[in-house]
């Protein structure tokens, strides 16, 4: 199928953007209803917007009809309470799908790789329309925390790190990358995470915050990412014999 991408994100599926100076706007986050939904750890979520306008967060093709992820409600009793972050949602001023921010727990590095997951956000997209990725905007200060991204789910040379300081803003193909984040804690983590369609208006808003897809990790011994991959392979096995054992019961 063919899709209309942005040439940046399609180049390597990730663009950073300026940092935003999030000491200026009021910690909203905290004023906000959240419900318990478990996503790569130990998760809450508080939605901005949603399928049909309603305090939840499931993919909107699980309502009826289904759809895709385009076409959010906005939640008036929770813009009203986060206006600035639903300022910086609109701002591209392209099609919203889900809209919320996301509460985490401090999460390890065999964690977060265990946690793994590719997004399922263009199912149901009609073809040569825009293709969805997803905008993460820190809103804690999290320097040693990381956006961990993979393409290959168990090889650790696809393996970006892109670190989470207050204000970090990252463009993602979610469906492309296999992701989670590291959080090393020790208070809980605070993002928020846009569903946006591609196309000239997100680009426009990619240059206009100096959109880059240049990035460099940072030093992580090899042991530790041996051990790591070591560790998740075994809660893998534990897993399935747990599941096989549970079925033959």
């Amino acid at each position: 199928m063919s899709y209309i991408k942005s040439a940046l994100l399609d180049e390597k599926g990730f663009v950073v953007l300026d940092r935003y100076d999030q000491a200026k706007d009021p910690q909203e986050w905290f004023d906000l209803e959240y419900v318990n939904w478990k996503s790569s750890g130990d998760t809450r979520f508080a939605p901005l917007a949603s399928a049909e306008g309603n305090i939840e967060v499931n993919g909107f093709w699980h309502h009826e009809p289904p759809r895709t992820d385009k076409d959010g409600v906005w939640i008036e009793s929770q813009t009203s309470k986060a206006p600035h972050l639903t300022r910086r949602a609109q701002e591209p001023g392209t099609n919203v799908g889900r809209c919320r921010v996301i509460e985490l727990q401090p999460t390890s590095y065999v964690d977060a790789l265990y946690n793994l997951h590719q997004d399922d956000n263009n199912r149901l997209n009609p073809d040569e329309t825009g293709w969805i990725v997803r905008g993460f905007f820190n809103l804690t200060d999290d320097p040693d925390s990381y956006l961990v991204l993979r393409e290959e789910r168990y090889d650790p040379a696809t393996e970006i790190r892109l670190p989470l300081p207050a204000g970090s803003q990252v463009i993602v193909d979610t469906q492309r990358f296999w992701h989670a984040v590291w959080h090393a804690g020790p208070a809980p983590r605070y993002s928020l995470i846009t569903s946006w369609e591609s196309g000239p208006l997100l680009d426009a808003y990619i240059e206009k915050h100096h959109g880059h897809n240049d990035h460099v990790n940072a030093p992580l011994d090899d042991a530790i990412i041996d051990e790591a991959q070591d560790a998740v392979q075994r809660r893998l096995a534990e897993r399935a014999a747990a599941l096989a054992e549970k079925r033959r019961g």
